[in-house]
């Protein structure tokens, strides 16, 4: 103990006048005396001190030293750089102004004051990972070269108060986000009225991406399917919907960045002619239902589910696409547009006229694709609204009153005249699928208030052998990474079929 006073008093003599060493031998004596019940103090067979305390006893021991000498504000810095040196202690608050009387002075409002979060961090180099989370970037981002140095000089307010838009797209603009030089494009994927998808590589990631380019028409602009798919798109993140990940507008096009997936759902029937594997074709069901599920439950309607807006990348992972005829159904209302839904997978209510319509609208097309995954050809095929529907009623039965409460009210109903067909069996057509698919097939293909919903049909029994950890899954988490009966092998042939 007398070793730890000796030191003391020679390092902080040298500030001091003559008697203050003597001073502050006794208060140091005096004052571990009195902390000895919280703090431990010993000697390491080096020489050097270990302190164990709270910081605030810490504090009040400094604040004891400086007031027994009357010192300005260098014995403080003294000390602290003493006790940083021999201890290795972080003193978060170093500088502690002094008053005439040798007390410390309370903070003023013009005092900068920062919590030790803060002090940290402008002390330490901004990384990578820090800019990635803060921003929202991909894990796998590449930042330009000059980049990361540039930001660690001008960056730092980006973690001292919440981030705002303005700062936000200024920062992704710099590190290439909205610019088409950031992307490479490869192959021309297909070309529709509105766009035009190209296969690309992003500079960024040197990951592959479908850049969808929609012409803008000088006086129109934008269509509004691009605007709806944007705005539903950048609030949907589900391992099941394709993530847009950047936006590019320019006085000719605008540009959306999807990430990319190998081929869509027709694309995969006509690589395997037709004839799907009854294992995958359940594990796609669950995926759609899955992505389906979490649309419906933001009251977002995809309204036009079909096998070309169903993407499939090679693990296997089934991912919702082309949100262009989505709504959000954020209230009750009876003012929606008929003209949706591709015809073959389009309900027969809407086909009568209805624009009274909820997420049900979306469940009748996926019995439609669910039946055209087990068989290889489209369930309804027909060309238009009244072949359409003649092949809905000679499968399934033309409705009645009975059957479809207020359909003899219907005035295309009636003035169509349908045969009244009786109602077949879907096993007749499904011969390689077992008994429960059929079950689970006809609960989708009810009438409108009888559809079963997502989140149900997600629970029948036709998926039990799928395991119970798939229920349970993070919406970011996609299904090859919960299910125990997509083994890495099954996963590899997947898009192998027979």
């Amino acid at each position: 103990m007398r070793k730890i006073k000796r030191q003391l008093s020679l390092t902080l003599g040298r500030g001091g006048a003559g008697g203050g060493d003597r001073t502050l031998s006794d208060t140091i004596a005096q004052d571990v005396t009195s902390h000895s019940d919280s703090e431990v103090v010993s000697l390491r067979s080096s020489g050097g001190l270990k302190v164990r305390s709270s910081s605030s006893s810490v504090q009040s021991l400094l604040q004891s030293y400086s007031s027994s000498l009357r010192k300005p504000r260098g014995l403080g810095r003294s000390l602290s750089s003493y006790l940083n040196h021999t201890t290795r202690l972080e003193i978060v608050h170093e500088d502690v102004k002094m008053s005439s009387d040798g007390e410390s002075d309370p903070a003023s409002s013009s005092d900068d004051v920062h919590s030790p979060v803060r002090v940290r961090l402008r002390n330490k180099k901004i990384s990578t990972e820090d800019i990635n989370k803060r921003l929202s970037l991909p894990a796998d981002i590449r930042l330009p070269d000059d980049y990361l140095e540039k930001f660690n000089v001008i960056g730092p307010a980006l973690f001292e108060q919440p981030i705002s838009r303005r700062l936000r797209r200024v920062s992704l603009s710099e590190i290439g986000f909205g610019k088409l030089e950031t992307y490479i494009k490869l192959d021309k994927l297909g070309e529709g009225t509105y766009a035009t998808v190209y296969k690309g590589r992003s500079k960024l990631t040197e990951n592959l991406v479908a850049l969808k380019e929609i012409r803008l028409e000088h006086e129109e602009g934008a269509p509004c399917t691009a605007i709806r798919e944007v705005s539903l798109l950048k609030d949907l993140k589900h391992a099941n919907i394709v993530t847009l990940h950047d936006i590019i507008h320019t006085q000719k096009s605008l540009t959306l960045v999807f990430e990319y997936l190998d081929k869509d759902l027709k694309q995969y029937l006509d690589d395997c002619g037709n004839v799907i594997h009854v294992h995958n074709v359940k594990l796609f069901l669950f995926q759609l239902l899955r992505g389906l599920s979490y649309c419906h439950r933001r009251k977002v309607l995809h309204r036009d589910l079909k096998p070309q807006n169903l993407l499939i990348n090679e693990r296997g992972e089934l991912k919702l696409a082309d949100f262009g005829l989505a709504r959000a159904k954020s209230i009750p209302t009876k003012t929606y547009s008929n003209e949706v839904v591709t015809l073959w997978y389009r309900p027969p209510d809407i086909l009568l006229g209805s624009t009274d319509y909820s997420t049900h609208i979306d469940m009748w097309g996926v019995g439609c694709i669910f039946y055209e995954m087990a068989t290889g050809r489209p369930l309804f095929p027909g060309s238009m609204v009244e072949e359409e529907l003649h092949f809905i009623f000679k499968l399934l039965g033309t409705p009645t009153e009975q059957t479809w409460p207020g359909i003899t009210s219907n005035e295309e109903f009636v003035a169509l005249n349908y045969p009244q067909y009786k109602a077949e069996r879907l096993s007749n057509h499904t011969p390689r699928c077992p008994p429960h698919t059929h079950t689970h097939t006809h609960s989708l293909l009810q009438s409108r208030k009888k559809r079963i919903s997502a989140e149900e049909s997600m629970k029948q029994s036709y998926f039990s052998d799928l395991g119970t950890r798939v229920m349970s899954l993070p919406d970011s988490k996609s299904l090859a990474a919960g299910s125990t009966s997509l083994t890495p092998s099954r996963r590899r042939s997947l898009l192998q079929e027979p």
